[in-house]
């Protein structure tokens, strides 16, 4: 469908892209990966005609459309966000003034059998057949679908534009390109301005799309449920898997194994062939099979390794000072925009080393309730630090909280004090960024660039507190594995928002749901929150769902206390099976622990690379398991006593 032809491209005498070729096939689902700065975006603008090269074509039949979603763009004023919505059907509303053009003229006609008249009735029914086939009856209704799925109200469909921030503005564009029904989709990072519900959204809607999609996402759960194809992007050349983004790791790092491995081995060879000619060139008796072995070495196709990009983000945050054991003391917290209420009657109390998880729908208040943590905004109600707490602030507005005119050296040496001056070349090495780039402006730095700077930021002094608001929206994702193995390790407390699954799957102790202008408390991490909430909702829409018809109706109290009494009992099973299986994975666990301490305290040499990551995943499962087998033994001991009371 769309060929990619020896496609070259460089950027100030370094290339970018070299020489490569690929072909986008109907219906295909492609994850498009590789670090920041690799050439992904860069690619998708050649795509989609926005972007010149040095050598190569892009070639798709004529008849074809492309949709591209930046990950910068600029937004219309004077619009609402339905009538800039609607813009995305401008052929269909173009074909809908042709239809009415030609009907007023036919009404005002009455040569009933003349060529002219029965012409134009032959153009309205070719107009209208093509307005029908193009879906210009339902185009009110689908708009407001998709509006909803990303996250919009009802309320919100009359507001102006620029009323939102960029990335409401940015679903605006995503619902406008999806609407438009492209038979290729270019998406440059459509989760990073999004909800986790309005993501889970977005990936239903992909997976049935009826068109091939290309996307770049940093979000590893996110391209696991979409695509079945992955193009890596490194040192300017590409890599095509046919598997989804966690199997491609898998198989990339086994083609590197294979080619590591039959590279030794010929070298080995040919270390060996080399030795027997130097050995035998000089005797007469040994002529023949030296020249025999000089052509073997002649014929033989010599193995290359790929080159692999092995630029690395180092992070490790410095040790968290001496705090008193209470961190924060929220109490009856409220916060208004005029006369619109964001937060109301918030109540938080956040222990020392404890680690939070804020997620929720985009303008619910996470962000909000940390500017208020953080100082940054006012509000009604109490916030306490505890004792000697100091807070790390990582702010999700990175391009509004670092100053343009600063180089990258600058930004850190203008708040660096003490000793830590001598190491920001180190510090900044570690975020990627080297002698030639600390000279750049923060102005020409891209987003992931500026979101390593904010971070390394963090590393100038100690904090107790750090405060992370969307850290990951553009790291790639080994940056984002890096970057949450640090913050696993961090001893101090940490309250984090993020909106990828993958990135919080383990990290949390707590999350709390803002929802309602409230906020409600989850034990457990995101995979558990997700599953109660798809409970809660099922739950929900059954009790919404219920009849008359579904009620037991009978006239005999015993029949009703013995029906009562049976559900009671297969509740109580239910429960205590889940109790049991809780009990025994419960058991592996701290069998598991038990093995890794007695390792650690036997000086053995750990050289399993995963050792650390598995060790804290089970603590960290033991004591989440914990929670759910108290609240099952409490949820037991409840339904006993209404078994009881039924007698």
């Amino acid at each position: 469908m769309v060929s990619v032809n020896n496609i070259i491209l460089a950027f100030s005498g370094k290339t970018l892209l070299d020489n490569i070729s690929f072909v986008v096939n109907k219906k295909d689902r492609i994850g498009l990966t590789g670090k920041n700065g690799a050439g992904k975006s860069t690619l998708m603008k050649i795509m989609s005609g926005l972007q010149e090269v040095d050598g190569g074509s892009i070639s798709f039949p004529s008849e074809m459309k492309i949709g591209y979603l930046p990950q910068q763009m600029t937004y219309p004023k004077g619009k609402t966000v339905l009538e800039e919505t609607f813009t995305a059907f401008s052929e269909i509303f173009k074909l809908e003034k042709q239809i009415e053009n030609i009907g007023n003229q036919l009404a005002e006609r009455d040569d009933y059998h003349n060529d002219a008249y029965l012409e134009l009735i032959e153009q309205l029914n070719k107009k209208e057949e093509q307005f029908r086939l193009l879906g210009g009856n339902s185009v009110h209704g689908e708009v407001e679908k998709t509006l909803k799925g990303l996250g919009f109200e009802q309320n919100d469909f009359q507001r102006q534009v620029t009323e939102f921030s960029g990335g409401w503005r940015m679903r605006i564009e995503l619902a406008k390109i999806i609407l438009q029904k492209p038979d290729l989709l270019l998406l440059d990072e459509p989760t990073n301005h999004l909800d986790i519900e309005s993501i889970e959204w977005l990936e239903q809607l992909l997976i049935s799309y009826p068109g091939a999609i290309m996307l770049i996402s940093h979000d590893r759960t996110f391209l696991d449920n979409i695509t079945k194809r992955t193009i890596e992007i490194s040192l300017g050349k590409i890599y095509d898997y046919k598997a989804a983004y966690s199997k491609y790791e898998q198989l990339r790092k086994e083609r590197i194994e294979q080619q590591t491995a039959a590279y030794e081995n010929q070298q080995k060879k040919i270390k060996d062939t080399e030795q027997f000619i130097e050995r035998f060139r000089a005797k007469a008796t040994k002529a023949v099979q030296v020249q025999s072995r000089i052509k073997q070495l002649e014929k033989i196709d010599r193995i290359e390794i790929d080159k692999t990009d092995i630029s690395d983000l180092h992070v490790k945050f410095p040790p968290a000072p001496h705090s008193g054991e209470l961190t924060l003391d929220v109490e009856y917290l409220t916060k208004k925009y005029d006369h619109k209420t964001i937060l109301k009657d918030i109540i938080l109390t956040v222990e020392r080393g404890r680690k939070i998880a804020f997620v929720g729908k985009n303008g619910a208040g996470k962000t909000t309730l940390i500017k208020i943590i953080t100082g940054k905004t006012d509000f009604s109600g109490k916030v306490k630090l505890g004792h000697l707490v100091k807070i790390g602030y990582f702010a999700q507005n990175q391009e509004k909280e670092l100053d343009e005119n600063k180089t990258v050296f600058e930004t850190l040496d203008d708040i660096a004090v003490g000793e830590v001056r001598k190491k920001l070349r180190t510090i900044l090495g570690n975020f990627l960024f080297s002698d030639d780039d600390i000279e750049k402006k923060v102005a020409v730095l891209s987003g992931g660039e500026r979101a390593r700077l904010a971070l390394a930021k963090l590393m100038l002094e100690p904090y107790n507190f750090l405060i992370l608001d969307e850290p990951t929206n553009h790291l790639d994702i080994h940056s984002k594995d890096v970057l949450k193995q640090a913050l696993m390790q961090y001893n101090g407390t940490l309250i984090v928002v993020s909106h990828d699954r993958h990135f919080l799957n383990g990290l949390p102790d707590e999350i709390y749901e803002f929802t309602n202008h409230k906020i409600k408390k989850h034990s457990g991490d995101i995979n558990l929150f997700l599953e109660k909430k798809k409970a809660e909702s099922l739950k929900q829409f059954e009790k919404n769902s219920g009849t008359k018809k579904n009620k037991i109706s009978t006239s005999s109290n015993n029949k009703d206390l013995y029906l009562k009494r049976k559900e009671a009992d297969k509740e109580i099973r239910k429960a205590e099976k889940e109790h049991n299986n809780l009990e025994k994975r419960i058991e592996e666990l701290e069998d598991f622990i038990t093995e890794c301490e007695d390792k650690l305290s036997s000086g053995e040499k750990i050289t399993d690379t995963n050792f650390w990551t598995d060790f804290e995943n089970a603590k960290k499962e033991v004591d989440q398991k914990m929670l759910i087998w108290d609240e099952l033994t409490q949820k037991i001991s409840e339904f006993t006593q209404k078994k009881d009371s039924l007698k």
